[in-house]
C-alpha cells in the first residue's frame, strides 16, 4: 500500500476565505520556478495559478495566452506569436484581464510587456522575462510575476495523481491525461468540418478539460469566445456560454466535456447558427442527437473521451 509523505513549507495569510487557516506541504514533485515580483501567493493565487499552468502545457509547443478567474479559464487564444494572441484575448472578451491571473507559453519581451502593462492584472506566469521586460511589467501596481523554469512539456505529465479528502474518506485518482487519439476521434455526421473548424474543435476540447462540469466552450480561430461550466445540465451551460459571445457566434464551433443526451443542445446551436460541435458521445441518445445535427446541418466530431471536473 502507497504512503504519503508531506513536509511543511509555511503557512499560508489564510484559505479561500480570510476565516480559513492555510497551509502550504511539499509534495513528491514540483515544477521550478521564481516569484520574480510581488507579495507571496495566496491559497487562492496557487489554484489559479495551477490552472493556468495545466491548460498553458496544453499548448507548450504554440503561442497561446491564458486567462484564469475563480480557478476556471475564461479566456484562451493561439497565434503565431504572444502579442497576436493577446490581441485575440482582447477582441473576444476585453473586461476578462482585468484582475485576472494571465499565463503564457512562450518568453515575453519588452514590446508585448508594454502590452500588458496597460491593464491591471493579478498575476502574470510566463516562461521567461526579457530583462527590459521583466522591468516593465514590475510597474503594474501589486502584480505577481512568476517565471516557471521547468520546461511546459515535462510538466504535461509531471505528476499523475490528485488527491482530495471527503467525508467518505481520501480520494486518489489518476490525473487526466487523456489525449484525442485517431481510433475515438471520429466524424459522424453527414456535414464533414472544414479542417480549421477541426483545428477550433481540438483546441476548444482541450480548453474544456479544464473547465468545472458540465463545461462548454465556443471557439473560433484558436481563440475561445465563450465558456461556461458549473451548471446544473450542458444546456445552461451552452445558452450562458453564448450569451458571452461578444459579437456573433456564427460559424462558431462547440467543445462540451461531457455526453450530449439529448437534442436540446443541438438545437440551441442551430439557433445560434454554431456549424459544428464536439462531444464524448456514448449516450443511447447517440443516433437522435447525430440526425439532430444532419437535420440542421451542423458537423459532429465524436472523442470518446470524457473529461468531468468536479
Amino acid at each position: 500500500m502507497k504512503s504519503y509523505t508531506f513536509e511543511k513549507i509555511k503557512d499560508l495569510k489564510y484559505g479561500e476565505n480570510p476565516h480559513q487557516k492555510a497551509e502550504l506541504y511539499h509534495y513528491e514533485r514540483e515544477i521550478e520556478k521564481e516569484i520574480l515580483s510581488g507579495k507571496d501567493l495566496s491559497y487562492n493565487d496557487i489554484i489559479d495559478c495551477s490552472v493556468a499552468i495545466e491548460v498553458a502545457v496544453e499548448f507548450f509547443d504554440v503561442a497561446a495566452a491564458i486567462i484564469v478567474h475563480h480557478a476556471n479559464p475564461c479566456n484562451v487564444a493561439l497565434a503565431g506569436n504572444l502579442s497576436l494572441a493577446w490581441d485575440k484575448i482582447l477582441d473576444s472578451d476585453p473586461l476578462s484581464p482585468f484582475n485576472s491571473v494571465i499565463a503564457f507559453t512562450k518568453k515575453i519581451d519588452f514590446e508585448f510587456a508594454k502590452k500588458i502593462k496597460i491593464l491591471p492584472v493579478k498575476i502574470i506566469i510566463a516562461p521567461d522575462f526579457s530583462s527590459d521586460a521583466l522591468n516593465e511589467l514590475k510597474q503594474i501596481e501589486n502584480v505577481k510575476i512568476i517565471k516557471i523554469n521547468t520546461p511546459l512539456k515535462e510538466i504535461l505529465n509531471f505528476y499523475n495523481e490528485e488527491i482530495k479528502i471527503t467525508p467518505f474518506g481520501v480520494l486518489i485518482q489518476e490525473k487526466d491525461t487523456k489525449e484525442l487519439t485517431p481510433e475515438t476521434f471520429k466524424v459522424v455526421t453527414k456535414k464533414k468540418p472544414e479542417q480549421s473548424e477541426v483545428e477550433d474543435m481540438i483546441f476548444a476540447f482541450k480548453v474544456a478539460k479544464h473547465v468545472k462540469s458540465s463545461a462548454i466552450v465556443v471557439a473560433k480561430d484558436l481563440r475561445t469566445l465563450g465558456i461556461c461550466g458549473g451548471q446544473m445540465n450542458s444546456a445552461k451551460s451552452l445558452e450562458h456560454a453564448l450569451q458571452c459571445v461578444c459579437d456573433s457566434p456564427k460559424n462558431s464551433i462547440i467543445a462540451a466535456d461531457s455526453i450530449f443526451s439529448t437534442i436540446d443542445n443541438i438545437e440551441i446551436a442551430a439557433q445560434n447558427r454554431v456549424s459544428g460541435i464536439i462531444q464524448p458521445a456514448g449516450s443511447i441518445k447517440d443516433r437522435e442527437v447525430i440526425a439532430a445535427a444532419d437535420k440542421y446541418n451542423i458537423s459532429m466530431i465524436t472523442t470518446g473521451i470524457r473529461h468531468l471536473k468536479h
